[in-house]
């Protein structure tokens, strides 16, 4: 029998398994793949979606057995419920960008670049370095490093026009990640229950920090080229937020870069509200065809809060942020981060400086620009051909990912099903809006493994949807 297709020998097995005995042996994968005249990774695909199914189970080095079917006895947690009481919120579920995927299958949905994208032997040398200094038996300053935090502030003041003061090293605080600097910033400069603006769609992240801070989340719409100032100024005006946050260079999900006219307007109606704008900074380091100009380098006012990131241009494993804030505001971060963390590791900070002071780390930024490049574009081109269904408003000038809208009957949790049975993972665009989605999207990212695989992925869901459409 030959059946290249791993959905009809899924089909074909699950029958097998329907009439065999729990704890049957499948045949080994050679057998299978002589049986259906099919490739391995074919095969491993089947076994793959019939484990998801909870049909068989795989035990490395032995096989793969058809599942038992355990009768347990349920445990009983109801006490719970009264030590707990009601939730104070209810948290979004953790976001599909962060699945590890097996490493057969084609990985569209990370928010990671992959690890050939990182500097690895600048951050093993910086490792080395930092275990025989001071950095791994010491406690460093609340605020961080003096070293690190003045280079933080230096890049940023690099970017401030004439007339404009730049921060000062004191200015910066060191947080462990910026995850961790969304959730101190909206406890610090918001407040449980009062109101912070949010782009929508957004970072997932943001979203996730406002419902753990308990602030109230007003979205204000945004799109390929930003948020509309007309609605971020009614939006200020409705609900008293003294808090907007936003991402101006390289968005995620969108890829949105605010032209400079924009920045200047949003910029304004922030001070004329009296306001923060928490400025997500994420992207800084992976521009492509154009490089990122905070809007914290125009504004000496304390008006804006800057959020830079090292963790995705680094490594994750070297979580390490730094935000940039004036006045009273920056008082008020420092204390909420001591309370929460009391310190950054001086080892992780001591590797982030080491790498990033490196004449090295420039290298490494020119060549990555060029390997961005030549992925999103890929993947841009794959999409257009294979996906004709799917509408990509504009390819990013900088980031990680691709933003593309579906048609509007679109089953979005069947076409992400179905993508991930073929062996694809792509992230649902509804974990990016903070109220009800617009509409479907997916973000596909362009930094992931494989990129030789990104045509055939693509193909996969211009199928996917394709057979939607069809029914």
């Amino acid at each position: 029998m030959v059946n290249d297709s791993s959905a009809r020998i899924a089909e074909d097995l699950r029958e097998w398994i329907a009439a065999a005995a729990p704890g049957a042996k499948l045949p080994p994968t050679r057998a299978l793949v002589a049986r259906y005249g099919a490739s391995p990774v074919t095969v491993q695909k089947a076994l793959r979606t019939l484990a998801a199914r909870g049909m068989v189970e795989s035990r490395p080095g032995v096989g793969t057995f058809v599942r038992a079917v355990r009768v347990a006895r349920p445990n009983d947690y109801g006490w719970q419920t009264a030590a707990l009481g009601s939730p104070p919120s209810r948290l979004p579920q953790s976001s599909t960008a962060l699945r590890t995927a097996p490493n057969d299958v084609i990985a569209l949905h990370s928010g990671y670049p992959d690890r050939e994208l990182l500097p690895e032997r600048l951050v093993r040398s910086a490792f080395t370095r930092a275990a025989r200094g001071d950095a791994a038996v010491s406690r460093p300053p609340a605020a961080g490093l003096p070293e690190l935090q003045a280079w933080f502030t230096t890049e940023l003041g690099r970017a401030a026009p004439v007339g404009v003061a730049p921060p000062a090293p004191g200015d910066a605080i060191i947080l462990p990640g910026s995850q961790s600097g969304l959730s101190t910033a909206f406890r610090a400069l918001v407040g449980a229950g009062r109101p912070v603006l949010l782009e929508s769609p957004t970072y997932w992240g943001a979203i996730l920090a406002a419902a753990q801070t308990g602030v109230r989340v007003v979205p204000v719409p945004s799109g390929i080229d930003g948020p509309d100032p007309d609605e971020l100024d009614r939006a200020f005006e409705q609900t008293g937020a003294r808090a907007f946050y936003a991402q101006p260079s390289f968005a995620n999900p969108t890829g949105a870069r605010w032209a400079p006219d924009l920045a200047g307007q949003v910029l304004e109606t922030v001070r004329r509200h009296g306001a923060f704008l928490i400025e997500d900074d994420w992207a800084h380091d992976f521009g492509i065809d154009s490089d990122p100009v905070p809007l914290a380098a125009r504004d000496d006012g304390g008006h804006v809060v800057h959020l830079r990131s090292l963790t995705k241009s680094v490594s994750p494993a070297v979580r390490i942020a730094g935000v940039i804030a004036r006045g009273p505001a920056r008082e008020r971060i420092l204390a909420d981060t001591q309370a929460e963390s009391m310190y950054v590791s001086g080892m992780l900070q001591a590797v982030a400086l080491d790498v990033v002071a490196q004449p090295a780390w420039r290298t490494h930024l020119r060549g990555l620009r060029h390997q961005l490049a030549a992925r999103r574009d890929l993947l841009a081109g794959a999409v257009r051909e294979h996906v004709p269904g799917a509408h990509l408003a504009a390819v990013p000038r900088g980031g990680l990912h691709l933003w593309l809208r579906l048609p509007d009957t679109t089953d979005l949790a069947r076409l992400v099903r179905d993508c991930e049975d073929r062996g694809v993972l792509v992230a649902p665009g509804d974990e990016w809006f903070p109220a009800e989605p617009t509409g479907p999207h997916l973000r596909l990212n362009y930094s992931g493994p494989n990129p030789g695989a990104f045509p055939e992925g693509a193909r996969i869901i211009g199928q996917a949807l394709r057979k939607q459409q069809e029914r």
